[in-house]
């Protein structure tokens, strides 16, 4: 791995992180779903539901290991929620309205890979016997459809990954995954930009994360190598003076000066620190642990204007970050993004804890 990766940086330690908080969760979900707006921290219910957010809103109750009774619910209700949304095809609508109107028909977008990213967690990880087999045959509906999108395919193998994982190996969710590695395709040999499109958009690290997983469970170590070099690469254009610094929503291309940084979305710091989390897990290399927990830091207000991204009081985040400040809004996707980060800032903390003191330096 490239040796721009450094260990853990003092300013902010893993004391300084607090726990995950499900309080602004609650507040943005009903009986139906998870509302996808707010205004501050008041959910806006006249822009409705999107499967998008409410299969984040199932993985990310599905990573907790000891989910209570309120979670279990909410995991209930969002995978009720996914396969209302779910088409005798397999494809999935994304929108529906306050008074429960779908407007789209069902399809194979974005959507479709985070639903399917969503069940396969809950099927794997999911916090009772029922909701895995429930999470499991929805998953199985839409197993054999693929998106012409790469990073619909990632999402989608995310999901095949957690599956595969939990056992028992079956040919057909591999075959899912690595579809998934052949769509987002190889990186490149140029060293000023290894990644293998020529823009850098949204949800990047989870493209690097599905080659890297692909290549672990699907035993090809090219590939491995090929994802761990793009997800170095990106790691190393992402650091801004020891801090992360994400790829805003205008994206970066080749002939960019990367010079652009604003408007930047929690939901990236969040694919960041989800692709180190696994690098490390599959790599057993404590060196990602340095981009993670500038993933995790870049919430607390190491990041390039200083701010902290969530409120205390409520427990949502803010919705971007801008050159003068925070969006405060706080919505559902911001918000979940928070959550799984610090749910990774947990598991950092405990298997920092568990580390011989005479380790390396």
């Amino acid at each position: 791995m490239a040796q721009t990766l450094r260990l853990l940086p003092p300013p902010l330690q893993l004391r300084d992180v607090p726990e995950p908080r499900w309080d602004h969760v609650f507040r943005l979900s009903d009986d139906t779903g998870l509302l996808e707006h707010a205004r501050d921290a008041i959910a806006r219910r006249e822009h409705g539901y999107c499967v998008d957010d409410v299969s984040r809103g199932l993985l990310t109750i599905a990573r907790e290991p000891r989910p209570g009774p309120q979670l279990t619910r909410l995991a209930e209700r969002y995978l009720a929620f996914l396969t209302h949304a779910q088409g005798a095809d397999g494809g999935f609508r994304n929108r529906m309205t306050w008074d429960r109107r779908w407007l789209d028909e069902p399809g194979l977008g974005d959507w479709w890979g985070r639903a399917m990213w969503g069940l396969g967690t809950a099927a794997a990880r999911g916090p009772n016997a029922w909701i895995r087999r429930e999470a499991r045959t929805a998953f199985r509906q839409g197993l054999h459809r693929r998106s012409t999108w790469p990073r619909a395919m990632a999402f989608a193998g995310l999901g095949a990954a957690e599956m595969l994982q939990a056992g028992p190996y079956d040919p057909v969710v591999a075959e899912l995954l690595g579809d998934a590695a052949t769509v987002i395709g190889l990186p490149g040999s140029a060293p000023g930009w290894v990644w293998p499109e020529p823009d850098l958009t949204y949800a990047n690290p989870a493209l690097a994360e599905v080659i890297i997983t692909a290549g672990d469970l699907l035993g090809d170590e090219s590939l491995l190598a090929d994802g761990l070099r793009m997800l170095a690469w990106l790691c190393r254009i992402q650091e801004r003076d020891g801090h992360l610094s994400v790829v805003p929503v205008g994206g970066w291309t080749t002939d960019s000066s990367l010079a652009d940084r604003f408007d930047q979305q929690p939901i990236e710091a969040a694919a960041t620190a989800d692709a180190c989390a696994t690098a490390a897990a599959v790599t057993g290399d404590e060196r990602w642990d340095a981009p993670l927990f500038q993933a995790i830091t870049w919430f607390l207000g190491d990041n390039d204007t200083g701010t902290v991204m969530y409120d205390p009081e409520t427990g949502g985040c803010y919705d971007g970050l801008t050159a003068n400040g925070p969006n405060l809004n706080q919505g559902a996707e911001s918000t979940l993004a928070l959550v799984s980060t610090l749910q990774h800032a947990r598991t950092l903390a405990s298997r920092s804890a568990t580390r011989p003191s005479g380790g390396p330096a």
